[in-house]
């Protein structure tokens, strides 16, 4: 564990504007945002608020919100978002030194939208390889030291087999001291062994049990019956 918490602080803000809209945002402004295993998923539909959180918690820890290691620091023109910049934590005692030197600070951000200018600026060529290979190359070649993985729907260029792959590069970074927060949709991903599994909503933030994900419950009975589904959706 690199982090065990992550909060922020304003001493006012209006409710009725983003980000401080979104109920998981808000949850975190109130109760701050605890991480209890090495590898974190952030689950829930769009508009959810996950990419926000994710997003800010990147920030917070010095990676670039357009995605890289954390030798890009303002690789991009874009400042920080308005929670990104307030986002502080708390250390785990093996992520204290990282806490408080930058030169020891270790990471990664990974997001679907601007992946491939961030593998571009890695060294990695996306341009002459599937996109899904362009992830690919990133968790071998990256994924390698102890440090803070922050992924924004890592498996929306990935393959079924691919997500396995991408399940054993987390699972030994995770093993071997690093930490990872993940926001995703997949049931493949959010069924690692020990992973926390966070689902956002208009309920704000709370741990559930990777069998009582609403995305899991659909797969599966989409898998068994996709009539089920489609009837309501194609039209006879």
């Amino acid at each position: 564990m690199i982090v065990e918490r992550a909060y922020a602080h304003l001493s006012s803000y209006d409710e009725d504007a983003w980000p401080w809209s979104v109920p998981c945002v808000r949850q975190l402004l109130d109760e701050g945002l605890r991480f209890t295993a090495p590898v974190t998923f952030l689950v829930g539909e769009n508009g959810s608020g996950k990419s926000t959180l994710v997003e800010a918690l990147a920030e917070g820890f010095g990676l670039d919100s357009y995605g890289g290691s954390h030798d890009w620091r303002y690789a991009s023109p874009r400042g920080k978002s308005v929670l990104g910049e307030r986002m502080k934590f708390d250390a785990a005692p093996r992520g204290r030194r990282m806490a408080t030197s930058w030169s020891a600070r270790k990471g990664f951000f990974l997001r679907a939208e601007t992946a491939l200018d961030a593998l571009g600026r890695e060294g990695l060529s996306p341009d002459s390889v599937s996109h899904g290979e362009g992830f690919l190359a990133a968790f071998r070649g990256k994924f390698l030291h102890t440090g803070l993985y922050v992924l924004d729907e890592p498996e929306a260029a990935l393959s079924f087999s691919s997500c396995l792959e991408l399940i054993g590069h987390i699972d030994r970074l995770a093993k071997e001291g690093g930490q990872i927060i993940c926001a995703t949709h997949s049931p493949l991903l959010t069924a690692l062994p020990g992973a926390d599994i966070i689902e956002v909503g208009e309920h704000g933030i709370r741990r559930v049990a990777w069998q009582e994900l609403g995305v899991v419950d659909h797969w599966r009975r989409y898998l068994a019956d996709p009539h089920a589904y489609l009837r309501h959706i194609i039209e006879p």
